[in-house]
């Protein structure tokens, strides 16, 4: 619908009232201009018709015909009037415009016979003897108190109506000068009321168009200038308002994104009102994508839908702990609540959720740890505790052969468990260390920390026929602690040593990545399923428990190369396929 301007509707307001209340004025005028000169055109000719009377009134009449005709033919010219003469009975004897002797008996005549009953007759007609239209009035003559003829003067229509048109004409240039004024003076005017609203209305725009700093000049003390003031106070309060507004938004928004729990919102039908990254991570979704989407669109796990249409249905606070299984399986405890207005009406529902897959892992992890390492002290003290009772039988006490045999055992045993133990406290002093700040760092050569590592295990690696080879530039270097980067690498060692068949080979290389030095270790071994890879780094984890045991193994080697690599703000990967060997990579920052 195309906009009509203010201006032009209360100009059209204005010039159509003006034009109305002209044209009635017009109307009214014109109309009593006719009838008033209607009146007059009467009076006159009554008047004319009267001094011709006079004439005729005493021994006028007793003129004779052709005198009472010469007299009507030179009074109608100086009166610029037809004027007849008709005696009692019909009979013309004067006329200014015809001969009498040619004209009809005039008895008959509406005006006449008016006149001849003692009033004065007037009528506008067509006049068979001059063939025009016009206007008659007739007054009686009397003598003695007997009406003894009639005088009639009479006017052409004609010229009536062309004196009542030109003044017609002036009325209607007079009003049409009077409407042309008053059209001027109607828009300046309406420019006057309506200049203030069009600067109003463009500084409402800019208001809406966002540019809150806008002002509207005051330039009137009437309505105009209040609702100029009063635009004014809404643009400061409307600013201030959207400021607070927005540093709200922007410090919600900055809460639920940086939130480790997820946030989804949905409305009562279904449709996600909001989801931050959080969620949108566990979902494995974009929240832009997401928004205004219904929730089964975005969800695909069940559980999850049932979860937040319960929400919504019970209106209840309410909370669960469910498993998402995906690329990835996540434990996710989930909380409902409803949400409301201001109102307290129920506008949806709210559903925050908590990944508590690490909590879990932690916790199987600890649960696991008690019981490995419950095991791994319960072997060897299992193992001393029957040397101990076998030894100290009193009714049988064993021979020599058979103490030096449990002995040994005892020994081995006590070898174990000091293991284990110096392990332990490996582990121990490693996490205090960095936890404290206390471990030292020193710039060394890494090629040299490897050939250390190395060294204790020359003896083990050639009874099995092993080759070790080391791929390290000279110059590399890095900013480590070399005794504790030595037992990492010699674990490492130590592992592929025992679990590679003989005549076989183990590669050491160091190579410079990026700001961190990547120390691999690779072998020819078995290798190791994948299912273990996540799981080899943690404490007392083993892949083959029996083998493990038998090599001598505590369990403890891998976490403490984990924890040592972790001290120098690095990691330990794994690389290994099921008869193809592995590949431990140890990366340590070089600064």
């Amino acid at each position: 619908m195309r906009q009509q301007r203010i201006l032009w509707r209360i100009y059209l307001y204005f010039l159509g009232a003006t034009l109305a209340a002209l044209a009635v004025t017009t109307w009214f005028s014109v109309r009593s201009l006719r009838t008033f000169h209607q009146e007059q055109v009467g009076q006159d000719l009554e008047v004319r018709a009267r001094l011709v009377a006079k004439d005729l009134e005493g021994d006028g009449l007793d003129r004779s015909a052709a005198e009472i005709d010469q007299l009507c033919k030179e009074l109608g010219p100086l009166m610029n009037s037809r004027v007849t003469v008709i005696l009692a009975g019909g009979k013309v004897v004067g006329d200014s415009g015809s001969q009498p002797e040619q004209m009809g008996n005039h008895a008959t005549r509406p005006e006449i016979a008016i006149a001849f009953r003692g009033d004065v007759g007037q009528s506008s007609r067509f006049s068979d003897t001059l063939k025009r239209t016009l206007k008659y009035v007739a007054i009686p003559v009397t003598r003695n108190g007997s009406i003894v003829a009639v005088v009639r003067v009479s006017r052409p229509l004609a010229e009536i109506r062309w004196t009542r048109r030109v003044s017609y004409q002036q009325i209607l240039l007079g009003g049409l000068c009077t409407a042309l004024l008053f059209a001027g003076i109607a828009l300046h005017f309406s420019r006057r009321i309506t200049q203030p609203l069009e600067m109003m209305r463009r500084g409402a725009q800019r208001l809406a168009a966002g540019d809150l700093d806008a002002r509207l000049p005051v330039t009137r003390p009437d309505e105009l200038g209040a609702l100029a003031e009063a635009l004014n106070s809404m643009a400061v309060q409307l600013g201030e308002r959207i400021e607070t507004i927005g540093r709200q938004q922007v410090e919600q928004q900055a809460v639920l994104s940086c939130m480790v729990e997820g946030v989804l919102a949905i409305d009562p039908e279904g449709r996600v009102l909001y989801i931050n990254e959080a969620a949108a991570r566990l979902l494995d979704v974009t929240p832009t994508q997401a928004q205004g989407r219904i929730l089964p669109e975005v969800v695909r796990h069940s559980e999850l839908q049932r979860f937040s249409s319960a929400t919504l249905t019970t209106g209840e606070l309410s909370e669960e702990e469910i498993v998402m299984r995906g690329t990835e399986e996540h434990h996710v405890q989930l909380h409902g609540a409803p949400l409301t207005d201001q109102g307290g009406t129920q506008i949806g529902g709210l559903v925050v959720m908590h990944d508590i897959t690490r909590l879990k892992r932690l916790e199987q992890m600890r649960s696991d740890f008690v019981a490995n390492v419950s095991h791994e002290l319960k072997t060897p003290m299992t193992a001393l505790k029957g040397c101990v009772e076998t030894l100290s039988d009193r009714a049988a006490p064993p021979d020599s052969e058979t103490t030096a045999r449990f002995v040994a055992m005892m020994a081995r045993h006590v070898l174990r468990l000091e293991a284990i133990s110096e392990d332990l406290l490996s582990l121990s002093r490693i996490e205090f260390e960095v936890e404290q700040g206390e471990l030292a760092r020193e710039r060394s050569a890494i090629q040299e920390v490897i050939q250390r590592a190395v060294q204790p295990f020359l003896s083990s690696a050639a009874a099995k026929r092993i080759v070790l080879t080391i791929d390290c530039p000279a110059e590399l270097n890095a900013a480590v602690n070399e005794p504790l980067l030595e037992q990492a690498i010699g674990n490492l060692i130590d592992n592929a040593i025992k679990y590679s068949g003989g005549g076989t080979t183990i590669r050491l290389t160091a190579a410079q990545e990026a700001d961190r030095v990547a120390i691999r270790v690779s072998d020819e071994g078995p290798g190791i399923e994948a299912q273990h890879h996540p799981r080899i780094f943690e404490r007392f984890y083993r892949i083959d428990r029996a083998r493990s045991r038998a090599l001598g193994g505590t369990g403890l080697g891998l976490s403490i190369v984990k924890h040592i690599a972790l001290a120098h703000h690095g990691n330990v990967t794994v690389e290994s396929r099921p008869g193809h060997g592995s590949t431990f990579t140890l990366y340590v920052a070089i600064t």
